[in-house]
């Protein structure tokens, strides 16, 4: 246990963006998560775990079981070290050997999945093995970090940093995975600006607001399954990005901004210029969870982006726009209509 470490995690800075994403825009803010000990979803972990052990759920010393496509995993190796926590992360045979690696030295142990689900994709096949592995380990606690309400509170925090940050907060644009950093992160800013707009940024075969299932290659954001803590009502609205237009915004930043990462960071770098585009004076901020070494053989490799024509493929300078989110999205698109699939009805924003 290193209590010490705790103080790592708070007081990320924010930069002004004004790489041309892909074309020139007035600028915005982004909140350089990557610079925070454990990366973003630490303030996650951390939450997580400290409410489990307040409530009794999770015993000291006790082992921490949880699925993850690689970000969390590092959070909650963090955590783990923080807290006093071994950690047992399930992940799947698409994590890269890289962050593999760094799992494992940072004392995780790997459970490793081999085959996707036929229904619910790699992540319900990671979610089976967390149950199981829960029943080897006696004590062992499952944070369950898409249905956990301590999930979001733990970015209450990173919220009001951005309201102490800024003067102004008019529109927050955030990548939405288990959607725990959106739901928090808003929740702070409106109890300044009540009135600050939210765009949820998703990637195309992901079914969180209501899209069809299908293979997916950017990891970090979407989901084949509906984590309850998406905070549907707070959205003003969706876009859905493909991974070309993520990449092509990852090597824009890198080589414009030197400030860059992964799929999720080019996802919300494209819609947050877009945004500051069509709404000149208006200060946007969005979150740019971690940096770009996980991404070095993917997001920045020529070879593994060829292989997947994510090169060549023209790079849209705005989203399609569609009325209800069941027309489907293969590329960067908008809708302004948000569903909460699991009621099959419009939320109201």
């Amino acid at each position: 246990m290193n209590p010490d470490l705790l103080d790592l995690v708070r007081d990320t800075p924010l930069t002004k963006v004004s790489a041309p994403l892909p074309q020139p825009h007035p600028g915005f803010w982004a909140k350089l998560e990557c610079l925070s000990a454990g990366g973003m979803k630490a303030r996650a972990a951390l939450s997580m775990l400290r409410g489990a052990r307040f409530r009794g759920e999770l015993r000291p010393g006790a082992p921490v079981v949880e699925s993850t496509s690689g970000t969390l995993g590092v959070g909650l190796a963090f955590a783990g070290s923080a807290l006093g926590h071994p950690i047992v992360l399930v992940v799947d045979d698409e994590l890269e050997p890289g962050m593999r690696a760094l799992l494992r030295a940072h004392g995780a142990r790997l459970e490793v999945v081999d085959r996707p689900h036929p229904e619910g994709g790699w992540q319900q096949a990671r979610l089976n093995r967390v149950h199981e592995v829960c029943r080897s380990l006696p004590g062992a606690y499952w944070p369950d970090q898409y249905n956990n309400p301590d999930n979001p509170a733990g970015y209450a925090e990173m919220g009001a940093e951005i309201c102490r940050q800024l003067d102004r907060v008019d529109v927050l644009v955030c990548s939405v995975g288990s959607g725990g950093h959106s739901a928090g992160a808003i929740r702070a800013v409106r109890k300044r600006w009540p009135h600050a707009r939210l765009i949820g940024v998703d990637t195309v075969g992901s079914t969180i607001f209501g899209q069809p299932a299908r293979p997916r290659v950017m990891r970090g954001l979407g989901s084949s399954i509906h984590p309850r803590n998406v905070a549907y009502p707070q959205f003003d609205e969706v876009h859905w990005v493909g991974p070309g237009e993520a990449v092509s915004a990852c090597r824009t930043l890198a080589r414009d901004s030197f400030v860059t990462g992964g799929w999720s960071t080019g996802a919300v770098a494209l819609v947050a210029a877009w945004a500051a585009r069509i709404e000149p004076g208006a200060n946007v901020v969005t979150v740019f969870p971690d940096g770009p070494h996980r991404y070095l053989g993917t997001v920045f490799d020529d070879d593994y982006c060829r292989e997947r024509g994510l090169l060549d493929a023209p790079v849209a300078t705005r989203p399609v726009e569609v009325a209800h989110p069941e027309v489907e999205a293969t590329g960067w698109t908008r809708c302004s209509a948000v569903v909460d699939p699991l009621v099959d009805v419009e939320v109201p924003a």
